[in-house]
């Protein structure tokens, strides 16, 4: 009998689409991904269905849209968070026998029931929330009361992070997961690495410091490469890398306000906002039992969906409740004439509802809405200025416009209907509950 695949998922916060190569030609060399690329697929349409952290984070981990989890925004410190009833991808995974790690950014609850031990994870370590949300704080004086702690299976650790430990987060993760993969390479395991960069305020090692001659930012991006150097070389050494899933990808789009501490998006907008510079994130997924090496893939599909897919190959028991996200393996593997189950993908920003993406990804309807756009972005750490610009009733053709400039409403008036159907049923059916 073959053995079970392993999965990893590396989720950074605030990454940019084209913060990496082969996404993108960027300024700094990024090697290991570059390397985990050649070894499976890039995917240039993989969403999150809301570009703001704990949202993000609560649909990976449980496979449904926020309008269901009801997580929305990014969670305070000391929230409570997801309700306990929603298992996430690490408890589902538990009950087949697998062992499971987290290390890095939480941010979806900071009770004792919905922290990482409570929610499937035999080991974690790592922050609860933002690493800017803290008394050094550039803006925010809400932060002042806060202790920025440092969490290790169920305990503080650090009472109160200081800018110095910040410099080696990046690092402490990376050793702890190949650490976890060492110990645990003889059983199939789940090991999620959220990482806290590169989120504001940005930090690297000393080993980073400078590296780059590109500035802060890229010296950050060059540590998070290394991060994933170092856990490929970990499941080599252990003989596991081909019975391992390794997702690698972003919770969300650039925080441009931060400007040149900020990474970079060619689509329209960027985090906290419907538009695809929040909600589409540069994914590499490397597997070689399933997926062929060296692919792109312009099939679109959603974090939501890697729960199922993650259950499917490993023989688990999804939850007995409706989940959202669905078996993805044929696109995600490449195979010839996959299509996407899904007829759409809902797109929000907080507790609004900003529209749909139809399922094969030729589509997207903006609902009338608000959004931030940046009016002048910030500098060296210090956040610039945004303003509020609005959205009419909206069609995009994705196909031939992923910038989404033009609006062709007019053009497809049964394309529109179809898809405001759509919304307005899943408006009905979920978004309405949340009061």
């Amino acid at each position: 009998m073959s053995r079970k695949p392993n999965f990893i998922v590396m989720f950074l916060d605030d990454s940019g689409w084209a913060d990496f190569r082969p996404f993108w030609e960027t300024k700094y060399p990024t090697p290991h991904v570059e390397k985990l690329a050649e070894g499976g697929c890039c995917y240039n349409q993989f969403y999150v269905p809301q570009a703001i952290c704990s949202a993000s984070r609560a649909s990976l981990l449980t496979g449904c849209y926020p309008g269901r989890h009801k997580v929305y925004g990014a969670l305070p410190p000391r929230a409570r968070g997801l309700d306990p009833s929603f298992l996430t991808i690490a408890q589902i995974l538990q009950l087949s026998d697998y062992t499971t790690g987290v290390f890095g950014k939480w941010h979806i609850g900071d009770h004792e029931e919905t922290r990482p031990p409570a929610k499937g994870f035999d080991e974690s370590s790592g922050l609860m929330y933002s690493n800017d949300m803290w008394k050094y704080h550039p803006q925010s004086r809400h932060f002042d009361k806060f202790e920025l702690q440092f969490w290790k299976n169920g305990k503080i650790e650090i009472d109160d992070v200081t800018p110095e430990q910040q410099r080696n987060l990046t690092t402490w993760y990376a050793e702890h997961a190949v650490d976890f993969i060492e110990r645990n390479a003889d059983n199939p395991f789940f090991l999620y690495i959220p990482h806290n960069m590169p989120h504001v305020p940005l930090f690297c090692s000393d080993k980073f410091e400078g590296k780059s001659g590109e500035g802060l930012y890229a010296d950050v991006m060059m540590e998070i490469d290394w991060s994933v150097g170092q856990i490929m070389d970990a499941l080599e050494r252990k003989d596991v890398a081909d019975d391992t899933v390794f997702v690698f990808t972003s919770d969300n789009g650039p925080w441009v306000s931060y400007g040149n501490h900020a990474g970079y998006t060619p689509y329209r907008e960027a985090k906290g906002t419907g538009f695809d510079g929040g909600t589409r994130s540069a994914c590499v997924i490397k597997y070689p039992n399933g997926i062929p090496a060296g692919q792109w893939s312009d099939q679109t599909f959603c974090s939501v969906d890697l729960l199922p897919t993650f259950a499917k190959l490993a023989g688990a028991k999804l939850p007995d409740y409706e989940i959202d996200g669905v078996d993805v393996y044929d696109i995600i593997t490449c195979q010839p004439n996959a299509t996407n189950p899904h007829e759409y993908y809902p797109v929000s920003t907080g507790r609004n509802f900003d529209g749909i993406v139809s399922g094969d990804g030729k589509w997207k309807l903006h609902l009338p809405h608000s959004y931030r756009t940046l009016v002048r972005a910030g500098d060296d750490g210090k956040p610039g200025e945004y303003g509020t610009a609005k959205i009419e009733l909206s069609l995009f053709d994705m196909e031939n416009d992923p910038y989404e400039a033009t609006n062709v409403i007019d053009q497809h008036p049964e394309i529109a209907q179809k898809l405001q159907a759509w919304a307005e049923s899943h408006r009905n059916r979920w978004w309405m509950e949340r009061n």
